[in-house]
């Protein structure tokens, strides 16, 4: 069974109907609370998306009273499972990253070293504050009043890989702000062999790189280990 024009948004949009039926508003706040982390351009066109997928025959759209006004909510239908259950079943596109904020890292050689300190707090900031929504989600899970207990082993999966990304972003902003601290500008450091060690480092097998920062291998990289993710908690429980 083929679904010709459907994009990974308008399978988004089935997987969520095939929790149970939504009106498009609830859809908009479902997106952007749940799948903007790895689906940013969701929100193009959403409003529209329910209707394409009705005319596809994937969903049905009924109307509801809701209190004193109607509202439309969205349906899948066995169609959209069958269409859901193949897109599910066949290989995922490759994964890509957007970020201005490492743009202006890449290119930060043209700008002054104190634009390049602010992007990477700037970067760090945000990669801190990425994960408070779904840890807000998770609580809610842990406290027993979470609305879809029967959905918890797929979301504890997709929950980990955003923590686990918030805290690398996180980490490497911290990582990058002590380099370039011992810069004297963005034309890189007075020593001109020490990228080319750090480099070395990066290619290296050591699970703890972002978090040793510049210590040597004899330093005590598990101190800062602890004191980093403390003070990550810390700041997350803010």
């Amino acid at each position: 069974m083929g679904s010709p024009g459907l994009t990974p948004t308008s399978f988004a949009i089935l997987g969520l109907l095939a929790i149970q039926p939504w009106s498009t508003y609830e859809l908009t706040k479902l997106m952007r609370r749940a799948l903007l982390a790895v689906w940013p351009r969701a929100e193009s066109n959403l409003y529209r998306e329910p209707q394409r997928l009705v005319a596809a025959g994937l969903a049905k759209a009924h109307r509801v009273d809701v209190g004193r006004r109607r509202r439309t909510e969205y349906s899948i239908t066995p169609e959209g499972r069958a269409a859901l259950r193949q897109w599910l079943e066949s290989p995922a596109s490759p994964t890509t990253l957007e970020s201005e904020g490492a743009l202006k890292v890449l290119f930060a050689n043209n700008a002054s070293i104190e634009a390049l300190r602010d992007r990477l707090a700037e970067f760090g900031a945000e990669a801190e504050a990425a994960d408070e929504p779904w840890r807000a989600i998770a609580e809610d899970y842990l406290e027993g009043t979470g609305p879809f207990p029967d959905r918890l082993h797929v979301n504890v999966l997709y929950w980990v890989l955003l923590d686990r990304w918030a805290r690398l972003r996180a980490d490497w902003a911290a990582w990058a702000s002590e380099v370039v601290a011992t810069w004297p500008d963005t034309g890189g450091p007075k020593d001109p062999t020490a990228s080319r060690r750090l480099l070395e480092a990066a290619l290296g097998d050591d699970p703890e790189f972002l978090v040793r920062g510049l210590s040597t291998p004899g330093e005590d990289a598990s101190a800062r280990d602890r004191s980093s993710r403390a003070g990550a908690r810390s700041r997350r429980s803010r």
